[in-house]
């Protein structure tokens, strides 16, 4: 431990230690971080799609909007001041603020067309938000223009305004300099290669040291348009083990630990605090209804009153997910946080009776071999078997489990769904949407591959909420999708996944929102 220390402190973050120090404490003007790392395959924003991927450009890197670490729901200028929509014919013009990258070089509207144009010619895995606006290569140059200072950015389909926004607030929209990454250009990679172990943005934080699986380490940047932050470096220590990031945290050696057990969580000291965040992703139960004995509406209704959900929460679940029953995840506009449903086997049982649907049933169940999905298998199998539905469970790799749920030759699945980019029409389609039913038109929705054939009068508010230029009104069509898709469909949705996170009590400021994507460290004080 005392050399892993001194390895840490000493040579990561080259600054000094306070003399007689017990323990070595972490310098007043750095976080530091242990969490498990190893999921980052690429860091360039126009390639980057894994979690801790998303938090590092978040830090890094500003975009046309954002939404604000001081409040995670609301949606505003980040290096544009000002914009305005022109619903009618499919534009929004972005005024560019004065601000300059961490290079010193200053934000220009030529640098949002070349990031946009680089992710759509680049075509990696998270080119698809983008390139859903109707940008091509071919047309790029026409669907974004630059002006002196303001951007326009068009579109082609029936979106509102408000849904390009949000598109517009996604990774693989990070505002890139230009003229740094045109000097680091190998062949026709457009800069990809050195941005994936370098960083070239205007956002609170230089990357100035990635190591593979090893450590990333962000230093402040003196340039930033809204003030240089009060943490001058973030070092992200890779820390596989629990155990050994519950260790370097009740010992002083960092400041955060990301990835600890609910044992661990309960065993800690008093010198250090624990917060919870809910997570995007939201966990359901859903039939197939390629499967005759479950196609019965009474079926999918008992089904929400046979799942301990406060049962599970409670035990152990408790610090990993919460009790949530709507397709779009509490704490962003449009959401639906009422709960109405309660584990309640006579009633289940009464439903079934009324509808005349004979028991038992027996369904096979899908699930990821691994906790704590087989727990809430097993949860769910108990539950079941009191009103005659009786689950015989499957469990499988995740490969194996999404692989049949793709090919819709499951019976009942057990699965989670995270959205895309933060807005409600990346669940809405999920959840609420399938226009063609038909098995050759294979479509990743879990509507889809549950073989839900939804009603269109449901489809059509689906489009409808996209469409909509009136943001409150477009909240209020997708807080009705949830109570139509929560009152009669064969997906029951349960929990929303929740992020247990233990650091010592002197750290203030960490902002951990819904995704990776809204882990802001700009704030942070240690007092």
């Amino acid at each position: 431990m005392k050399i892993f220390r001194a390895a840490l402190l000493a040579t990561a973050l080259s600054l000094p230690l306070a003399v007689g120090a017990v323990y070595a404490a972490t310098p007043a003007d750095a976080l530091v971080i242990a969490q498990n790392i190893d999921d980052i395959v690429a860091l360039d924003p126009a390639q980057a799609y894994e979690f801790s991927a998303g938090e590092i450009n978040t830090n890094v890197y500003d975009r046309l909007v954002q939404y604000e670490a001081e409040d995670t729901s609301k949606l505003v200028g980040g290096i544009a001041e000002s914009w305005e929509a022109d619903d009618a014919n499919k534009s929004i013009t972005f005024t560019i603020r004065d601000a300059k990258f961490a290079s010193g070089n200053p934000v220009r509207a030529e640098d949002v067309l070349y990031s946009f144009k680089r992710v759509v010619t680049l075509n990696l895995t998270p080119a698809f938000i983008l390139t859903q606006l109707g940008w091509t290569v071919d047309n790029i140059d026409d669907m974004v223009t630059v002006d002196g200072n303001t951007v326009t950015v068009k579109w082609d389909g029936d979106f509102a305004s408000a849904f390009v926004l949000n598109v517009l607030a996604a990774r693989p929209a990070s505002i890139v300099d230009e003229v740094l990454v045109s000097q680091h250009v190998e062949g026709e990679d457009w800069g990809n290669a050195w941005l994936n172990t370098n960083s070239a943005g205007s956002g609170p934080f230089v990357m100035t040291d990635y190591r593979p699986a090893e450590l990333v380490r962000l230093t402040a940047n003196e340039n930033y348009f809204r003030g240089v932050p009060a943490m001058k470096q973030i070092l992200i220590r890779h820390v596989a083990e629990a155990a050994t990031q519950q260790l370097l945290l009740t010992s002083g050696d960092v400041d955060i630990a990301k990835n600890l057990t609910p044992d661990q969580i309960s065993g800690l000291g008093d010198n250090v605090k624990v917060e919870t965040y809910p997570q995007a992703a939201v966990h359901f139960l859903s039939f197939n209804q390629k499967t005759d004995s479950l196609t019965n509406p009474a079926i999918w209704e008992a089904a929400r009153y046979l799942v301990d959900y406060d049962g599970m929460t409670e035990t152990f679940l408790k610090g990993q997910m919460e009790k949530h029953q709507a397709f779009w995840p509490k704490g962003f506009p449009g959401s639906y946080d009422e709960t109405p449903f309660t584990y309640d086997v006579e009633k289940a049982k009464q439903i079934l009776a009324d509808a005349g649907v004979e028991t038992p049933i027996n369904v096979t169940l899908d699930v990821i071999n691994s906790t704590p999905f087989t727990d809430i298998a097993q949860s769910l199998q108990a539950g079941f078997a009191e009103a005659g539905i009786n689950f015989e469970i499957l469990p499988g790799t995740g490969a194996q489990v999404i692989t049949k749920y793709r090919e819709r030759t499951h019976q009942a699945m057990l699965l989670y769904w995270g959205p895309d980019f933060m807005d409600p029409h990346s669940n809405a389609k999920a959840f609420a949407y399938n226009s063609n039913n038909a098995d050759d038109n294979y479509t990743a929705t879990t509507t889809w591959r549950n073989a839900w054939a939804v009603p269109q009068e449901m489809n059509d508010e689906v489009n409808a909420a996209l469409a909509e230029p009136d943001q409150a009104k477009r909240n209020e069509l997708y807080v009705d999708l949830q109570k139509k898709v929560q009152a009669e469909s064969p997906i029951v949705i349960m929990f929303q996944a929740a992020l247990t996170i233990a650091m010592a009590n002197n750290v203030e400021g960490y902002v951990n929102g819904a995704t990776s994507d809204f882990v802001y460290y700009r704030l942070v004080t240690k007092n």
